[in-house]
């Protein structure tokens, strides 16, 4: 039997599978693994996260922040990504999270799930495309003000929407290259700094004690994690796009889980690499952008300015994947009357088959939050906590559900964590929890201050109107309805 038939036939399982949740296979499934894979590892983005908070990281808690601080909250990241590939293998569809914690606890707390995870991904396009302007900028020989990259910012935004909205096929390939981009960005930078560079020091990369900041260097190291964290974000993209993905329940699964891993061990010999080659920590620390400070030192402006470039394609990369997985959540969601103005945003183009109206949204609001901001970090921490909140809900539900022997092994999918579940879902709370106080805390006060005013209008919004009428998603087939839904799209 031919790859083609195979292929065929598995694409036509997972359908039906599609259909046993009650949902029509509207998205055009034609992701394999590696594109399934290639979309979270996008989003991550090490030559982002890593990159424009380096100096954020590097002024907080000196060259330890690298050293130390990004293997401990690798330790812990991988945690939550393996409780919430188990979670994907069980449940693969596009609703992801909000689908998980709906089955797993009710409509009420899908409900929280699904807004907590769209303001985090609302704010993560924000963080990488507006991260990508600053990068941009001095590149174009463009003055570097706020009004000049809200530009630069906004023609970015429309570039990933119309791509995401006219071309997923050809996004679904730029994804593939932009896995393949960072791998071998980040290879290049390395191997240029080892052998063309001065002397490495790797041991410096470990010391402790240097801070900018005017708090005690413990505290200050903790709050310079956010450098990593922020990194870590957005590798539920991959379960976002399990109705777009060819065996779901086995690669959906692993794409959630080896972005982060793969990630983490280029990432850091990355900052690794870098971090080694400073000398003087105050000089690198008060640079402008202390990463390119730090390359042009060790290998001339020339080569600087080529990472400069190398850097800014890879958040466009990022940015693009960022609003696939964001419009999918939006699709998603809408497709239950779960937000104001449902029936718009969960159309799909008949032309492209693509979530069309969800698209430009997730561009609008990224643009909104920009604007409402007025700062970078407090954006990428916004992003972090609001969607390690929506990461945790479903795993503590899922802890609640196994205390009760709601959800036994029979339950899960393919990929499991077997007897460490349990283990492994209450390590990865007590992290999240973790980050969550730490990140709201001096001198993040707006973030905390942003995303108490968001749960408190969450909480009346549900309290006074949406329990009365939202009831989640009708996990029941409806052969009649998804007949109609997917003679709809042609199929």
């Amino acid at each position: 039997m031919s790859q083609s038939s195979n292929e065929n036939r598995q694409i036509q399982k997972d359908a039906t599978d599609l259909h046993s949740f009650g949902y029509a296979q509207q998205l055009l499934r034609d992701m394999g693994g590696f594109s399934n894979f290639a979309i979270s590892f996008s989003i991550i983005s090490i030559l982002t996260g890593a990159v424009t908070l380096y100096g954020y990281g590097l002024g907080m808690g000196g060259p330890g922040v690298n050293g130390i601080g990004w293997p401990l909250v690798t330790i812990f990241t991988l945690l939550v990504a393996a409780g919430m590939a188990e979670l994907a293998s069980a449940i693969p569809t596009s609703g992801a999270l909000y689908h998980w914690s709906t089955i797993l606890g009710g409509s009420g707390w899908g409900w929280f799930t699904a807004w907590f995870n769209m303001v985090g991904q609302f704010a993560v396009t924000a963080g990488i495309d507006f991260g990508a302007a600053q990068f941009l900028a001095p590149l174009l020989g463009v003055k570097e003000d706020w009004n000049h990259f809200l530009i630069i910012y906004g023609v970015i935004l429309l570039s990933h929407g119309a791509l995401n909205h006219f071309g997923i096929k050809i996004v679904a390939k730029l994804n593939d290259f932009s896995a393949i981009y960072h791998i071998l960005g980040v290879s290049a930078l390395v191997i240029a700094l080892l052998v063309f560079g001065p002397k490495h020091d790797v041991g410096y990369v470990f010391q402790t004690g240097f801070t900018t900041s005017k708090f005690p260097y413990w505290w200050a190291f903790l709050l310079g994690l956010l450098q990593a964290q922020w990194t870590y974000t957005g590798y539920d993209a991959s379960a976002h796009t399990t109705e777009e993905t060819i065996n779901p329940r086995v690669k959906a699964a692993w794409g959630v889980y080896s972005s982060v891993l793969v990630s983490a061990i280029f990432g850091y010999i990355m900052l690794v690499a870098v971090t080694s080659t400073i000398g003087d920590t105050a000089a690198a620390a008060g640079a402008t952008n202390p990463f390119i400070y730090v390359v042009e030192k060790s290998l001339g402006g020339t080569a600087g300015r080529a990472t400069l470039w190398m850097v800014t394609f890879a958040m466009w990369f990022c940015g693009l994947s960022s609003v696939t997985s964001n419009s999918r959540m939006i699709f998603a969601f809408a497709r239950d009357g779960g937000m104001p103005g449902s029936n718009l945003w969960c159309k799909v183009s008949k032309s492209f088959r693509t979530p069309a109206p969800a698209i430009w949204l997730s561009v609008v609001v990224a643009f909104l939050m920009a604007v409402y901001s007025g700062g970078y970090s407090v954006i990428v921490s916004i992003s972090t906590i609001a969607l390690y909140i929506s990461y945790g809900i479903p795993l503590f539900l899922k802890l609640r559900a196994q205390s009760k022997g709601v959800w036994t092994p029979q339950h899960n999918g393919p990929w499991n964590l077997g007897k460490w579940s349990g283990l492994v879902n209450t390590l990865a709370l007590i992290w999240i929890l973790f980050i969550t106080v730490l990140f709201i805390a001096p001198p993040n006060q707006l973030t905390g201050y942003t995303m108490g005013s968001v749960t408190v209008l969450l909480i009346l919004y549900y309290l006074l109107s949406v329990r009365n009428w939202f009831s989640g998603p009708n996990f029941k087939e409806d052969d009649q309805k998804i007949s109609a839904l997917e003679h709809e799209i042609g199929l």
